[in-house]
């Protein structure tokens, strides 16, 4: 059903969510980074640092371009276009928990982006309809990760993994929109996104992570809403952290 999302979310929102950022990080001087992308071609590169034993940075990049030409089954009819640039940046506490075992992360930041939205007809293939603006970003975000590392065997060896979750709350807006060229008044919507990630061990400190959750619109709204799915897969990096899955 996770692996559905994506197809069954709505396209109609002009806000895509990034992949919350979990960088994990356990000491000063660790960095993090990070490349994830989903079946909707929403791509995100991440990067963090550990500035001290206990404040970390981070930043996240993201961009979706689609032109989805056609239907599942071939149809040409339905056609829309979907582009969406946005960064963002926070900064946080980290602190290890348990005897190490644990890894609590809190982080607050700001993000900006532009997108755009457009439908065309079935018959001329010309726009029909257009959505465009700037979307502004306020953030707070709690990492909970358990460094204890589990295990399980497939393709003849073991594959180390550890888990955890996050809860990213987000002030979104949509400033300078525009519906058909025609100026619109300012949209915004406040998210929740709960989400659970796994790390898999797959050579040396490169990973594999799968986020999955869901992604909630506190206010009903029509152009700024919950439409778009978290779910992600890519490859985390963690070089200069804690040695060992205590």
């Amino acid at each position: 059903m996770i692996l559905l999302l994506p197809f069954l979310a709505g396209c109609s929102s002009l806000y895509f969510p990034p992949p919350p950022q979990v960088p994990l990080l356990t000491q000063k001087g660790e960095w993090s980074a990070g490349l994830h992308t989903n079946f909707s071609q929403n791509t995100a590169v991440q990067g963090a640092y550990a500035v001290t034993d206990h404040l970390g940075v981070m930043a996240s990049a993201s961009f979706l371009h689609a032109d989805k030409k056609q239907s599942f089954f071939g149809s040409k009819n339905n056609r829309q276009t979907e582009d969406h640039d946005f960064v963002e940046a926070g900064l946080g506490y980290y602190t290890r928990l348990r005897q190490d075992r644990r890894v609590l992360e809190i982080y607050g930041g700001v993000g900006i982006g532009a997108t755009k939205y457009t439908e065309y007809s079935r018959e001329t293939n010309q726009p029909t309809e257009r959505r465009e603006g700037t979307l502004h970003k306020y953030f707070l975000q709690a990492n909970y990760t358990s460094k204890e590392k589990k295990s399980f065997r497939a393709l003849g060896r073991d594959w180390p993994f550890n888990y955890g979750t996050a809860m990213r709350a987000s002030y979104v807006q949509i400033t300078d929109f525009r519906l058909n060229g025609v100026a619109r008044a300012p949209e915004y919507n406040i998210f929740f996104e709960p989400i659970t990630y796994t790390r898999i061990e797959v050579l040396g400190p490169l990973q594999l992570q799968l986020i999955s959750g869901s992604n909630f619109g506190l206010i009903p709204r029509k152009y700024v809403k919950a439409a778009n799915s978290v779910f992600q897969l890519g490859i985390v990096v963690n070089v200069g952290g804690q040695k060992g899955g205590k």
